[in-house]
């Protein structure tokens, strides 16, 4: 071959070469790898994270200094002051898990949060949860609350600790959550399981990046005792400082209930923690208290005198003894549902006056529950057949009669009928626990039977800064031209 062929030869060849390589170029400008993220090694558990909606009643949730033990805000907002830190991330390179508490003198109980956190399902032993309540009529309530082994939650150590002969997280429990009363304490057995482990031994299915908190329910199927686990949930998240909405995972076993419609809607997402196929690591772990241990719960054996008003009014004229927490709480729950819209409804005359009358009726609530409900009022039906007769012939305003079945309602209709109400009556019974989501301008009456004098609706009524009266019943019998006056003389006061 000539020298000039050759030449001609090896100038195809770079000209072929360069052609290639401008085109896989090209390829890959245009057809761009997938990005491909090794901190979560198994499609996402948890839809988008929710933004916090805007709350009329939204008060700041950071205080300095802060706020007096035993004053409102301590019982019902941020009175989480003191901080313990168990556990540090490394100083030198910033790595490694951190765990640490926010204890409240005034509640006896902390929030507690950490980072690098790993859940082992398989070191808890309890049912799987979320079933459907026919198919486990009849088992035990022990059966669906956790009980933890050693290492079922596990911490990745920074360089500071590695090498620390007690591997467990927490010591010294009753410094910042002791029992006060509670019997199963399932929050100091998460936390005593706790325990240490090597960078780079943290083994994982999966990573959950979002912020996620850790909750135990008791009495799950009770409204009461559900909405002390809601609050208790809400303030975990606002005294953390998360940004937005965080998930939720239930470590218990329970199976699935029709309060679980608001779960879903105030948080972000909802999962049982037997539902993970194995061991799950948090980058965000929060542990909110018991609903034991709210106010809400705690103001039934200890008074607490707070009067509800509104966040307008505090901010202008700060009272250690008022509190608009319980008020922001229930506009949480109403714009969870989508009904929040400008706040407090005004009333509305020509619309006339709703009095809703919250009814008790029979229903499974939960597998060891007959499906008959104790009777509070003997002649439930008899006094609202009186009040309806007598709203039907009232002259002066239109008054609407809303029959309160709330056991056979979705819970975005039960917070509905609540919202537009403009008095709400009732035997005392768990239904009442509504009164968190009622507007302001509501009026309470609370038919008492001389069984059940307790104070957990009058004691939400003035938390919430509603007007409350009681009816209390020498039995379980009242006369409805007892409870027709009552009536009448209150919506004289409105007007009519």
């Amino acid at each position: 071959m000539s020298r000039r062929q050759s030449g001609l030869l090896l100038r195809t060849i770079l000209f072929l070469f360069a052609l290639n390589f401008v085109s896989l170029a090209f390829y890959f400008l245009l057809h761009p790898r997938p990005s491909f993220s090794p901190k979560t090694l198994t499609p996402p558990s948890f839809p988008a994270l929710k933004p916090w909606p805007s709350l009329p009643s939204f008060l700041p949730w950071s205080f300095s200094p802060p706020p007096p033990a035993h004053s409102c805000e301590a019982y019902f907002g941020h009175g989480f002051s003191r901080r313990i830190d168990l556990l540090r991330s490394s100083s030198s390179a910033g790595g490694g898990g951190w765990f640490r508490c926010y204890y409240s003198e005034t509640l006896a109980t902390s929030i507690c949060e950490g980072g690098r956190i790993r859940m082992d399902p398989g070191r808890i032993s309890m049912t799987d949860g979320g079933e459907a309540l026919e198919t486990v009529m009849g088992r035990e309530e022990e059966d669906e609350l956790p009980k933890y082994e050693p290492g079922a939650f596990e911490i990745e150590a920074g360089e500071e600790v590695i090498g620390r002969a007690d591997r467990r997280v927490v010591d010294e429990l009753d410094r910042y959550l002791p029992r006060k009363g509670v019997h199963i304490h399932t929050m100091r057995a998460l936390m005593r399981s706790m325990r240490l482990v090597d960078p780079g031994k943290l083994e994982c299915t999966q990573w959950v990046d979002e912020p996620t908190l850790l909750v135990t329910r008791f009495e799950y199927a009770n409204l009461y005792h559900t909405v002390t686990d809601w609050y208790s949930a809400y303030v975990s998240s606002r005294v953390t400082n998360l940004p937005n909405r965080p998930n939720v995972v239930f470590v218990d076993g329970h199976c699935k209930s029709p309060l679980e419609e608001a779960w879903e809607a105030l948080f972000s997402g909802v999962r049982y923690a037997k539902n993970f196929s194995g061991p799950v690591c948090f980058r965000h772990a929060i542990m909110s208290p018991l609903g034991y241990e709210t106010a809400i719960f705690r103001g039934l054996t200890n008074r607490i005198t707070c009067r509800g008003t509104s966040a307008p009014i505090l901010q202008e004229n700060p009272d250690t003894q008022k509190t608009a927490r319980l008020s922001e709480f229930g506009e949480m729950l109403r714009a969870a549902f989508g009904l929040l819209g400008d706040g407090n409804l005004p009333t509305m005359p020509s619309a006339g006056h709703n009095v809703l009358f919250v009814r008790r009726e029979d229903y499974l609530a939960h597998p060891r529950h007959s499906g008959r409900v104790e009777s509070r009022l003997s002649n439930e039906q008899e006094v609202f057949d009186a009040i309806k007769n007598w709203a039907d012939d009232h002259k002066k305003c239109k008054i609407n009669v809303v029959n309160g079945l709330f056991g056979h309602m979705h819970l975005k209709e039960q917070i509905r009928a609540i919202q537009e109400a403009s008095v709400i009556i009732g035997a005392h019974g768990a239904g009442l626990t509504h009164l968190v989501a009622a507007t302001v301008d509501t009026i309470v009456v609370e038919i008492i039977s001389s069984q059940y004098r307790r104070p957990h609706f009058a004691s939400i009524s003035e938390w919430k800064g509603l007007e409350y009266h009681a009816i209390n019943l020498a039995g379980s019998f009242a006369m409805p031209a007892d409870v027709v006056n009552k009536l009448s003389s209150i919506m004289g006061s409105l007007g009519c």
